[in-house]
């Protein structure tokens, strides 16, 4: 049963307490890392769900606080020495202008200050808000960006011999899609599914630990993002080499019905998470499922 609000507040303000001045000499020292996240946040469309992880996973702290307040708070000196490495490598990660280095470090200062403050068993039942503060470091460039070129090169091709398949005479050239006529289409980095990827990830995350208590099930919702987010984007890229033959290119590129279509294929990327819970649930049952069909027979 969910802890009540005020129990929720009175949970929260209680950890607060427990980590007190050194807490608010960890936030100001590092108050210059949010400015260097947010700009690499807003850096790449596939980065933007930074903005939104803290919230979640103070929201996830809040309801786990209020189920386990009658936790000991028990100090740990042994939080002290990860601590000190965090302040050391966020100061590397600042000086040398590595966003990467600088979220690391601040997730891992998060977790040492609670050890420090509160103790090992509060890391532990903090351990997914914890955890999922790791969804907020950017992930740097000379990672993603051959990623990006693999999943480009992959959309086009199997885009390309499934409009073939359509009776659409059509070629490919890298990621450049040429059509009748002479025109071409250009797979960027938009349609390369990467953004779908990297921002469903989280997502799955949270309904997988919120909708289920089965390890693999847990793991089979996460893991289905991959296919679903290329699925989703093979069937925008199709859908856009059929109207490019229809109306051209530029008409089938460009308005806010090619932004609508990758709205759309973000939302039922989501949805269709949503039914692979489901799914899941009814393929694989497990001895809880039973337990709880009989409570509420």
């Amino acid at each position: 049963m969910p802890a009540r609000p005020h129990l929720l507040g009175e949970s929260m303000l209680r950890i607060a307490r427990a980590i007190g001045l050194p807490g608010i000499a960890l936030l100001a020292a590092f108050a210059p890392a949010w400015p260097e996240l947010a700009a690499a946040w807003r850096a790449n469309e596939w980065s933007t769900h930074g903005f939104l992880v803290p919230f979640v996973s103070l929201w996830a702290a809040a309801g786990i606080a209020g189920a386990r307040r009658s936790l000991a708070l028990r100090p740990d000196a042994r939080g002290l020495a990860p601590l000190a490495l965090a302040v050391v490598a966020y100061a590397a990660g600042l000086g040398a202008g590595w966003p990467a280095l600088v979220g690391l470090a601040l997730v891992a200062a998060v977790a040492s200050l609670v050890w420090l403050r509160c103790g090992a068993a509060w890391v532990r039942a903090l351990a997914f808000p914890l955890g999922f503060l790791a969804f907020a470091i950017p992930l740097p460039d000379a990672w993603v960006a051959p990623v990006i070129v693999r999943l480009q090169l992959l959309v086009s091709h199997v885009g390309v011999e499934i409009a073939r398949a359509l009776g659409l005479a059509v070629y490919r050239d890298g990621n450049v899609i040429e059509l009748p006529g002479g025109d071409a289409l250009f797979v960027a980095e938009a349609c390369s599914g990467i953004t779908s990827v990297v921002t469903l990830i989280p997502i799955a995350v949270v309904l997988a630990y919120f909708t289920d208590r089965s390890p693999r099930r847990r793991v089979a919702l996460v893991a289905s993002v991959v296919p679903l987010a290329l699925l989703g984007n093979l069937v925008r890229v199709v859908g856009t080499i059929v109207a490019a033959t229809r109306v051209g290119s530029r008409a089938a590129t460009e308005g806010s019905w090619h932004e609508a279509a990758g709205v759309l294929t973000y939302v039922l990327g989501c949805l269709a998470l949503l039914a692979v819970g489901a799914v899941l649930r009814r393929a694989w049952p497990d001895a809880r499922d039973a337990r709880t069909a009989s409570r509420v027979a």
